[in-house]
């Protein structure tokens, strides 16, 4: 056994872990030398950088100037550290060579930074004057790893390992002696055996035995694996108005199920998700086995119950958005949230004749009957002045929505609508009865809407079986609506040409149909529009589609498909841009992709905030309708998909 060594990982450079590393210094002198530093690339870019953060004389050269002794003293150090980060890649016989000389110095004398000399010479130099440092690095042989061995002390040395758990240690002989690759092999082991419900497994840190004959660094794990447990007795702390037997219901791991550290934190996050606390921790119980079980303890920090908060938006065609909105978060001790709102809409846009009004109250259940399902009820009144037709309307919904797997949610409720439609210049009430049936799928990995997608797919579809009751002018008609939308989200770094997150490709397709009735048999807030930000921008909202005459009101349609391609670049850190293409049309048929193709195309800028990007797009019709919109410009919180 040769040069016996201990790895440790108690210093992270540049992103890697490497092996102990002295630290030193001293005070300050009363005098102070100004210094620059140049460390000489080694060609390769990941050890030079971890040089670079090693060096004491290149990461605080730039703070105040120190005395000769505390200058000698940073300078000796960095011979440890640069040869630690050089053995942390795999340079066991690394060489480092700093030399100083004056920059003002009319002689070419250098002096060695291990010279017995060097406090002196620093001190002859004038206050005025910089001392350079050039840093020279030879990496010497690569070293590879030799033997692995794991060994448990209390098993007779003997580890024994599942199949799964031996896939999970990847490192290998003849892999290079990287530290970061030595250490993260240790950790993913005790990865897999806490998964496998070893809960007081243990992997320490590596002992390594070096071999110059060979370049060759052994290597070996004391593990001690533990028996395997199950979770024991779960104890609640730091409730105050949530009721206890609610979370314990809401709990996705329960006593007797097999430890595993992921289920437990992901049953953290999914109680963090309720939105009533704002803080959810977890540990274990207990620093031994219990009747071959782990206890685990729960605290949590509920967060403020009450919240008042504002909302707005603006767009060309629907004018000014804005209002006000109060929000109880645990209403009954269960997480329920209750959510009034109150908007004033239709401020100054060219699809809107007048002010409206939106006034609702929103309330959600989560847990209810089951833990994957939620209740949802809104009782909204509304008035809207569009030219196609001015609305007022009073409208309760309730609803279910069940979880059926990691990415699928299945929702259905029913409807009810009491409403007055002026359209043309007559005067209709309706009553309007459905059951809206729908399934959404969602893989983005995002659990808030307005956070911007950067990969996988949203979808959802949905079909509503309607009935028009005949009042006040209007007959009774039986129809069903029916639609559909996706989008997609393409990370352009997996064509490597970008970083991840920062160029994003989103597409957007939708489609629509209603069945069983013509479009004069369905009142005119039921039929199918299209043209604003959700649809075709450039056109304003219900400016795609059939239109009464050549006129700006549109009649609306019982088919609908469009679809968007966006290009959206982050820029700096808090601003971004985007480029769009929309194009889509209403058709007079129940059969989609009738009528006349609209397209229009923009772009716009985003400026990324905490609680999501803060968007404004401009967009110009290409194919422009009569009497439409010469351009639309839209603002908003978040993208539009």
């Amino acid at each position: 056994m040769l040069n016996g060594l201990v790895l440790t990982a108690n210093r992270v450079v540049a992103g890697f872990s490497l092996w102990s590393v002295a630290a030193g210094g001293w005070a300050l002198a009363a005098e102070s030398q100004a210094y620059v530093t140049n460390l000489k690339p080694t060609g390769q870019a990941d050890l030079d950088a971890a040089l670079k953060s090693s060096s004491d004389l290149l990461s605080l050269q730039a703070t105040h100037a120190v005395g000769p002794f505390a200058l000698s003293g940073r300078i000796r150090n960095d011979y440890d550290r640069l040869k630690t980060a050089l053995e942390s890649y795999g340079y066991y016989e690394g060489t480092v060579k700093i030399t100083l000389h004056r920059d003002k110095s009319k002689d070419a004398v250098q002096m060695d930074g291990l010279s017995p000399a060097l406090s002196s010479w620093i001190e002859s130099v004038p206050d005025k004057e910089k001392i350079t440092a050039d840093i020279s690095v030879e990496k010497g042989p690569l070293y590879h790893i030799g033997s692995v061995k794991l060994v448990d002390d209390k098993n007779n040395g003997v580890v024994d390992l599942t199949p799964k758990q031996k896939a999970a240690f990847t490192l290998k002989p003849g892999d290079t002696a990287v530290a970061e690759t030595v250490l993260g092999a240790g950790g993913t082991l005790l990865d897999a055996l806490r998964e496998d419900g070893h809960a007081l497994a243990k992997v320490e840190k590596p002992q390594a035995y070096l071999r110059p004959q060979t370049r060759t660094l052994d290597v070996v794990y004391p593990v001690t694996p533990g028996p395997v447990l199950n979770i024991g007795a779960i104890d609640i702390s730091g409730l105050k108005r949530v009721h206890e037997p609610f979370v314990r219901r809401q709990l996705t791991v329960k006593e007797g199920q097999l430890y595993q550290p992921s289920k437990i934190d992901a049953a953290r996050q999914d109680l963090s998700g309720l939105g009533v606390f704002s803080n959810v921790g977890v540990k274990d119980g207990s620093t031994e086995p219990v009747n071959g079980t782990m206890p685990l303890d729960f605290t949590f920090k509920e967060a403020k119950r009450r919240a008042i908060g504002a909302e707005a938006g603006y767009s060309t065609d629907l004018g000014v958005r804005g209002g006000v909105t109060w929000t109880h978060y645990n209403l009954l001790g269960n997480a329920e949230r209750l959510k009034l709102t109150a908007l004033v809409t239709g401020l100054g846009g060219s699809a809107q004749q007048g002010l409206g009004y939106d006034v609702y109250a929103d309330f959600f259940k989560p847990g209810f009957y089951s833990r994957k399902q939620n209740l949802s009820v809104r009782v909204e009144g509304l008035r809207q002045l569009f030219w196609s037709y001015r609305q007022t309307a009073i409208l309760v919904r309730a609803g279910l929505t069940r979880q059926i797997g990691k990415y699928w949610n299945v929702n259905f409720g029913v409807s009810g609508e009491q409403e007055e439609i002026e359209q043309f210049g007559v005067t209709r009430d309706y009553t309007i009865g459905s059951i809206p049936l729908g399934a959404t799928f969602d893989n983005t990995g995002l659990g808030n809407p307005i956070e911007p997608a950067t990969h996988g797919i949203r979808a959802n579809v949905n079909v509503s079986p309607s009935i028009s009751l005949g009042n006040k002018g209007s007959g009774t008609s039986f129809f069903a609506i029916m639609n559909a939308t996706a989008s997609y989200y393409f990370d352009l770094k997996h064509l490597g040409i970008s970083k991840p997150g920062r160029s994003i490709l989103a597409i957007r397709g939708t489609v629509g149909s209603i069945q069983g009735a013509t479009t004069y048999d369905i009142p005119p807030d039921q039929r199918l529009y299209a043209g604003g930000s959700a649809t075709v921008r450039g056109y304003r909202w219900q400016g795609v589609g059939p239109q009464y005459g050549r006129t700006r009101y549109a009649i609306g349609g019982t088919s609908l498909d469009a679809g968007t391609i966006e290009y959206r670049q982050r820029l700096f850190k808090s601003f971004g841009m985007a480029g769009f293409v929309d194009a889509g049309q209403v058709g007079s048929s129940s059969s989609p992709f009738t009528g006349t193709l609209r397209v229009g195309a923009g772009g716009g800028v985003r400026y990324y905030t905490p609680i999501g990007p803060v968007r404004i797009d401009v967009a110009v019709p290409l194919n422009r309708a009569p009497r439409g919109d010469k351009w639309d410009l839209y603002i908003g919180l978040g993208e539009t998909f």
